[in-house]
């Protein structure tokens, strides 16, 4: 008992109580979350054929844009402590906790526990890992998966067991029905793991690799094949998808189109034809498709409405969606003209760029421009790069470091190739590619972790023995690591001030001078380090903590001092009255209402745990029914009434049946000046909200109107 006890690390245990509390205070305050996938949960939580499909709706209508497994684990949370946002982020928020004791694990038994220690604090503090893990969106639980095979190689290589390297790949399929192809992004760094440090032959090696390869595709297929050889009419439509595949769902709309930029969404229009582009103006059709997020959707009937101060803060440069009434975007566009290609669920952008700061960046989603350079540009520094500039250097020291042994990688090298591995891939695909959200950046994390953890241990280690280049690799990433992060800072002076700026300035300046003129004192030189590497952590975890202080976007999750400027936060509404009137009326059908999209839809399940179809899909460009077949759903009486904002009318042949056949209801009838919260974060006082319930006029939603239907078919 007293040996465990002397082996247990005091400094790891209060890094975890910061990433507890970095992710789990105030979770409590989000009520929906990004409504999209908590519907999701929502209707799983009410049979198998939900859960095991994924359902949007109850009805099992029309399936998320993701495979099943982070929300199966959302659900089985919501099962055990009810339907909450808490509950739906709690196996997240878990997962980052967990990312950061894998750190840990994996780096403490090559280089030490120092090493160690310092790589879990800088995942603990990475502000959009942070940002990530306090919402219902998938990456942080992907990356504890993809760190769970890390763990499951390096097993294989230590004991020499092959065993462990399948199991290592088995969990990469596991990670791809968690967010498809994204979990590939680190097999490179696996496979070339495996070749330099297994000790076998070479047949060996290769017969391992293809049984590994074999499990992989297996696993990951698995769901997939299961839902594509499941007749259409017994499961739900495979949302976003062209041809209601799950596989061409993960290789198209969520693979090779990330990479491209060019988003088709779900077949271009609601009409059931299957042209490109169909059901959008004629400006749109055929041009580049953005994302079908929530943020730019139209948005649930309510009589709230988003005031202009909380849609853009003009000091921060901060582009906020309204999400209160359908179908208005951030800078004035209609639903029709909304592109319909996209992320779904995973959070799309304002027509302007990205949520918060984001939102006058360059670049498609404000994600910046196109090169080498594109991670050290402000659009996404601050979320990730705080500490890239050291994790490069602290790579160079590792591997000069230590000598080669006969010529050969030794373990330290081997492991730093791995981490080198992942991290260059996937810093190459963010540099590149066309199509992705801040928060994918997540992915970057661990790597940037441990070399810039395992790199100070090096560089210390080389100032204090080493001449030459060597011995400067220290004083050199101190100073251009702090005059970056001072770069990253100054695009917020008008936000947070100069103060900040100085800090870490004179803390990364003083520390340099002080280890280059301390003659001897090997102990104080190493002090001044530590204090060096810690003041560059200084600006991260305040960046990290802000989701925290000033309430984050779960729609589109970042981090940084924008969000106390805005309401960081989106709000959205449903109509009391509108519940009120159309379950009064419900003759039996299994849908409550029908609208055109997911967005629309999803605070309306989430209230009242009743199906409410999404005509569309998430965007409204899923071509799931036809004409035909919906008037057979109104015939059959499955579905009575259907919410038409006016700016989507006309955009398909079912649309305009529904207005030139339907039986408009009275707004009397339904709309009401007042409405009901089902998600309000921090972010927005209460005297906010009162504004914005008073500038709604009693309207179907904050920025214009539309309009209810009563359908039949004679």
């Amino acid at each position: 008992m007293v040996r465990r006890f002397q082996k247990f690390d005091i400094y790891l245990f209060f890094i975890l109580i910061l990433s507890a509390i970095l992710n789990i205070y105030n979770i409590w305050k989000d009520d929906t979350v990004n409504a999209y996938y908590t519907a999701a949960v929502t209707s799983m939580m009410q049979s198998w054929h939900n859960f095991f499909f994924a359902s949007f709706d109850p009805a099992g209508y029309v399936t998320v844009d993701k495979p099943p497994l982070a929300f199966w684990l959302q659900t089985i949370s919501a099962k055990i402590f009810g339907l909450h946002g808490w509950s739906v982020i709690l196996p997240q928020a878990l997962a980052g906790i967990g990312s950061v004791y894998l750190i840990y694990r994996l780096v403490k038994p090559t280089f030490g526990q120092a090493a160690a220690r310092l790589a879990a604090l800088i995942m603990a503090c990475t502000p959009i890992a942070v940002a990530v893990s306090r919402t219902n969106n998938i990456d942080s639980l992907l990356v504890f998966i993809l760190l769970l095979a890390t763990a499951m190689m390096f097993k294989a290589v230590k004991q020499q067991k092959v065993l462990w390297a399948i199991a290592s790949f088995a969990m990469i399929g596991v990670g791809f029905n968690t967010k498809m192809l994204q979990a590939y992004m680190i097999v490179p760094a696996l496979i070339l793991f495996y070749i330099i440090a297994y000790r076998t032959t070479w047949k060996k090696k290769l017969l391992s690799l293809m049984i590994s390869m074999i499990v992989l595709l297996g696993v990951s297929a698995s769901w997939s094949i299961a839902v594509d050889l499941t007749s259409k009419d017994n499961r739900p439509y495979m949302g976003s998808s062209q041809s209601n595949s799950a596989l061409e769902l993960a290789f198209g709309y969520n693979g090779l189109q990330r990479l491209t930029g060019q988003q088709s969404g779900g077949g271009g229009g609601m009409s059931g034809g299957s042209s490109e582009g169909q059901g959008q103006p004629p400006s749109q059709q055929g041009e580049q498709q953005n994302d079908n997020d929530s943020s730019t959707m139209p948005q649930p009937p309510s009589n709230g409405n988003q005031s202009s101060s909380d849609s853009s803060d003009q000091s921060s440069g901060q582009t906020q969606p309204s999400m209160q009434g359908p179908p208005s975007s951030a800078n004035g566009s209609t639903a029709s003209e909304m592109p319909s290609g996209g992320d779904g669920g995973d959070g799309g952008s304002p027509p302007n760029g990205g949520g918060g700061k984001m939102g006058s960046g360059s670049g498609m989603f404000g994600t910046g421009t196109k090169g080498p350079l594109r991670l050290f540009q402000s659009e996404l520094s601050d979320q990730i790069s705080w500490l890239l500039p050291f994790a490069i250097f602290g790579a160079i020291g590792i591997f000069f470091s230590t000598a080669f042994e006969r010529r050969r990688l030794n373990t330290k090298q081997k492991e730093t190739l791995f981490w080198l591995a992942w991290l260059i891939p996937v810093a190459a695909f963010f540099s590149v590619a066309g199509f992705f959200h801040h928060y994918y950046l997540i992915m970057l994390a661990p790597p940037i972790a441990v070399l810039a953890g395992a790199g100070w241990v090096s560089m210390t280690q080389l100032f204090q023995t080493a001449t030459g280049f060597k011995k400067w690799l220290l004083p050199t990433a101190i100073i251009v690591t702090t005059a970056f992060e001072i770069f990253i800072l100054s695009t917020f002076t008008s936000t947070i001030g100069l103060g900040l700026s100085i800090a870490v300035g004179v803390i990364g300046v003083g520390t340099t001078l002080a280890l280059l003129l301390i003659k001897g004192k090997e102990k104080l030189k190493q002090l001044m380090s530590l204090i060096a590497i810690l003041g560059m952590l200084i600006a991260p975890l305040y960046w990290a903590s802000t989701p925290l202080l000033y309430g984050g976007n779960s729609m589109l999750p970042e981090a940084g001092p924008q969000l106390a400027t805005s309401s960081g936060s989106m709000s959205s509404q449903v109509n009391e009255k509108l519940i009120s009137y159309l379950e009064k009326n419900n003759t039996g059908e299994e849908f409550l209402f029908g609208t055109t999209d997911a967005t629309t839809a999803s605070p309306y399940i989430i209230k009242t745990g009743k199906a409410v179809m999404a005509l569309g899909g998430f965007s409204g460009s899923d071509n799931i029914l036809t004409l035909s077949e919906f008037k057979q759903l109104v015939k059959d009486g499955k579905i009575k009434y259907f919410y038409l904002s006016e700016m989507r009318g006309g955009s398909s042949d079912i649309l305009s049946w529904i207005q030139k056949n339907g039986k408009e209801v009275s707004a009397s009838k339904w709309q009401n000046s007042t409405t009901s919260k089902t998600n309000q974060q921090t972010g927005s006082s209460d005297s906010q909200q009162s504004e914005q319930n008073n500038q709604s006029n009693g309207r179907m939603g904050g920025t214009e109107s539309g309009t209810l239907y009563e359908l039949s078919v004679d």
